[in-house]
């Protein structure tokens, strides 16, 4: 996530200048009413079959539980990310959000390295709940944040396997945890989660929504400073077009960096309001456009080429997937809906059909519209999403 200053500075005045062309290009490129929310396919094409197949399941890894010693299963998969041609994904075990132990007195979560074929190749118990999980593509470190709701820190586990931690040289001015990591023009950011745990109740304009962190390999420290705050302002990107609003994110979560194949906002970071059910979208600090959508959601992965595959995890069956299909439409944004952490959830969820369980779906970047996906094979309810190419 790094770009030079210059580069930087034309590209605000580009987007200045020809973000309403670019969305009023983006609508017009959307399908037609044959095929909401899939816009990388040609209007009047029906949608590709989707099949899904388990590839990894907690019940059959262990670890050893940090309390007892003992082994146990491993359990909650959640992030995904990939690098050199494998893939990675965190068990949290049970770990609650501020490192409270689990049941059975274990404190670690476990990042797994796997082949695309489920094959796991190593493993690390990292002390604390991993919620974030991302690997640098210029080093092939992967970087893990722990703790989001409070008393959070990250690991690097580096590409011989060596595992450093590193603790935030400040308290994080916005009173919560952290969470996803992007990789975004030279920088990496890091989304500031449950804003206001302690102190002043978010939204509040003095917590920072996510933060550019550096990381100092000789004294293992974490430094921060924000990249845009939880009430900056902001365009509407869908209704009301270009309207300016500010802000007031309350549930900074997942994020990614939106691939060149995407029909809309290439090339930007993203960061998802899961509460709040709004991505935010921005080619620097300064320029955020905000599509409102109609349910809440966790990740969010595009397909890049026509013959990779969507993997996913499903946190509650302990178990990681692979979505398969003839062929990928590249473009199509696929959306991990979780309906039950929406803001206005009620307490018992799922709460059908307002509010059913986690589920697949199909994301419409020009009008925030959502429709299921129709999967073949098993059943999946997602957390988190990752789209690998054949070539990776």
């Amino acid at each position: 996530m790094r770009t030079s200053k210059t580069l930087m500075i034309v590209s605000t005045a580009l987007v200045s200048a020809a973000a309403a062309g670019l969305i009023a290009a983006s609508a017009a490129a959307a399908p037609g009413h044959a095929a909401p929310g899939h816009p990388g396919q040609p209007a009047g094409q029906s949608f590709p079959s989707y099949s899904v197949k388990t590839i990894l399941n907690g019940a059959g890894l262990t670890h050893h539980n940090s309390h007892t010693g003992k082994k146990e299963a491993l359990s909650k998969p959640d992030d995904l990310t990939s690098f050199g041609g494998d893939l990675f994904t965190a068990f949290q075990n049970g770990v609650g959000p501020q490192g409270e132990p689990s049941t059975t007195n274990n404190a670690d979560s476990t990042v797994v390295e796997f082949t695309p074929g489920g094959s796991v190749v190593a493993q690390w118990d990292l002390r604390g709940k991993v919620d974030g999980l991302t690997a640098n593509p210029a080093t092939g470190e992967v970087i893990a944040t722990v703790n989001e709701d409070l008393h959070s820190s990250l690991y690097s586990i580096e590409p011989g396997g060596e595992v450093i931690h590193y603790q935030y040289s400040k308290p994080l001015p916005h009173n919560g945890g952290t969470d996803a990591i992007s990789f975004f023009k030279g920088q990496m950011l890091v989304s500031a989660s449950a804003p206001g745990t302690t102190g002043a109740a978010a939204p509040n304009a003095k917590y920072p929504a996510v933060y550019s962190v550096t990381l100092n390999q000789t004294t293992h420290a974490a430094t921060t400073k924000p990249y845009y705050y939880d009430e900056a302002g902001a365009r509407l990107a869908n209704k009301d077009l270009g309207a300016r609003i500010r802000l007031a994110l309350t549930d900074p979560d997942s994020s990614e960096v939106v691939p060149w194949s995407a029909p809309r906002f290439r090339g930007n970071f993203m960061l998802n309001s899961q509460g709040d059910q709004e991505l935010i979208f921005s080619w620097d600090s300064g320029s955020r456009w905000v599509l409102k959508l109609p349910q809440s959601v966790d990740d969010t992965a595009w397909a890049t080429s026509w013959d990779g595959k969507l993997y996913a995890t499903d946190s509650g069956a302990d178990k990681v997937v692979v979505v398969n299909s003839r062929k990928f439409w590249p473009g199509t944004a696929f959306v991990a809906v979780t309906p039950c952490n929406a803001n206005s959830a009620p307490a018992t969820c799922p709460a059908p059909p307002k509010f059913p369980a986690n589920y697949l779906g199909l994301l419409n970047m020009a009008t925030g519209q959502i429709i299921p996906v129709e999967l073949h094979g098993g059943t999946l309810h997602p957390v988190g999403l990752v789209f690998m190419d054949s070539d990776s």
